[in-house]
This record gives structure tokens, C-alpha cells and sequence, in this order.
């Protein structure tokens, strides 16, 4: 799969990041946990109750969506359709939803 131009990859990470937004608020209000979101252009950060936080932000030159949480930090690149782990292959709703139930104590499933 050739790469992306730079505005490609912009669009399509943005776009990833205001859904990724919306299922997380969801998500978090069904599992009645406190997850704060806040967004800065291409960076969402999420905070919990006990102070933690999950890194979620793009990087162009990279093609990359970087994901910072208490488990470590995970590269996603886009394969079709999905964002998938450079390293394990997982899909990103799959693995961000463990690493939110991690830091939440409580179960979260994006979908």
C-alpha cells in the first residue's frame, strides 16, 4: 500500500481522533466511568480518577497514530480500513479498549 500524502494522512487522522473522541465518551458514560477528554488539534489526552492519563495524538512524518498509557507506548498505522499495532497487529478499538479498562479499574469497549 503506497503511503499517504501528507494531507491524506491528516484528514484520515483527524477524522480517527474525533470518533475515537465521541466512542470514548460513549463508552466511558456506559461503564459509568470518569474519564475526562481533552483535545488539542492533532493530541487527545484522557485523564481518570486516580490522576493517570492515556496519550492519544498523530504524527504525520510517521503515518502514525501514537498511543501513550500505563501499558506503554504503541505505534498504529493504517491498514485499510483499520489502524493496526506495528508491533503486535492489534486493532486500535481493541487495544484501546483494554488500556482504558486498565486505568479505569472497570470495563470499557469502544466499538
Amino acid at each position: 500500500m503506497p503511503p499517504l500524502s501528507e494531507s491524506e494522512f491528516v484528514t484520515l487522522a483527524s477524522a480517527a481522533l474525533d470518533r475515537l473522541e465521541s466512542d470514548i465518551e460513549t463508552a466511558a458514560d456506559a461503564a459509568d466511568a470518569d474519564i475526562e477528554i481533552n483535545r488539542t488539534g492533532n493530541v487527545m489526552e484522557l485523564e481518570f480518577e486516580d490522576g493517570s492519563k492515556i496519550i492519544v495524538n498523530s504524527q504525520a512524518p510517521m503515518q502514525e497514530l501514537w498511543v501513550a498509557a500505563r501499558a506503554g507506548g504503541f505505534h498504529f498505522r493504517r491498514d485499510g480500513e483499520r489502524w493496526v499495532d506495528t508491533r503486535s497487529g492489534g486493532e486500535l478499538y481493541q487495544a484501546l479498549s483494554q488500556y482504558l479498562s486498565q486505568q479505569a479499574g472497570t470495563t470499557i469497549t469502544l466499538r
